[in-house]
């Protein structure tokens, strides 16, 4: 599988965020902030905003003199035999998290052995998950979730994927060219969510963004009924912000 080059995304905070728990690992005894902005470089503005984030998620927590240490989450993500486990609950931790502060049902995808599998969800009787009526497998072309997953790959990438899943009219939104389909792919700037409005299934919006973790293709997603279809460019900027954990989760 050919890969494009990897985006500069808005999670180039979660290399900055890796750096900084590389500093608080160095310290089993505690470090304080002025320790870490020296070490790591960083400003402090976003530093600060770092540091808030990691001790939200749990990777890193404040003792009682003020020095930052490694947190449960980073702990239990890194206990051999229970990581993938470990990494599970906490995803899913912070999908439902997700799932409340958007307001909708969201969704980890990636792109495996030339398959679109949607790995982790999150949604409840107020956040409905879509109605896959067509495998998710077979509708890349159409779905924000496919689509996300497909800019991530080159042409011959892409092309390799429509020869095995042939492009079909799901609804009358449904982009059916692949020339079209590949301009529109190429166009879209790796900062911005992708959309699905109505491509896939009438009376459902979707959006997704990229999960830049290394070589590996994935997206974080989120679906709403129609009637809710005036929320989905808010829900997809929240989204977009609220990715950097995600991808945080899936780097460490």
């Amino acid at each position: 599988m050919a890969l494009k080059p990897e985006p500069t995304a808005p999670f180039h905070s979660v290399q900055y965020a890796l750096r900084v728990l590389e500093t608080i690992s160095r310290h089993g005894g505690g470090v304080t902030y002025v320790q870490i902005a020296r070490e790591t470089g960083l400003p402090v503005a976003h530093l600060s905003s770092l540091l808030l984030m990691l001790r939200r998620e749990g990777y890193v927590e404040q003792v009682a003199d003020g020095a930052y240490v490694i947190g449960d989450s980073l702990v239990l993500l890194g206990s051999g035999m229970t990581r993938r486990e470990a990494l599970q609950a906490k995803l899913q931790e912070t999908l439902t998290e997700l799932r409340d502060s958007v307001g909708a049902a969201v969704y980890i995808s990636r792109y495996i052995d030339g398959e679109v599998k949607i790995t982790q969800f999150a949604d409840g009787p107020r956040t409905p998950a879509v109605n896959e009526w067509v495998d998710f497998r077979s509708a890349a072309h159409a779905s924000a979730v496919g689509k996300c997953l497909l800019t991530q790959l080159d042409q011959n990438g892409r092309r390799d994927h429509l020869s095995r899943h042939k492009i079909a009219r799901l609804t009358s939104r449904t982009i059916t060219s692949e020339r079209i389909l590949f301009s529109k792919l190429d166009s879209q700037p790796p900062t911005v969510p992708v959309l699905d409005l109505q491509e896939y299934a009438v009376g459902t919006v979707c959006a997704a963004v990229p999960l830049t973790a290394g070589s590996a293709v994935g997206c974080l997603a989120l679906s709403l009924p129609i009637e809710h279809a005036h929320r989905l460019r808010s829900a997809a900027d929240t989204l977009n912000r609220r990715a950097a954990p995600v991808v945080l989760s899936l780097a460490i």
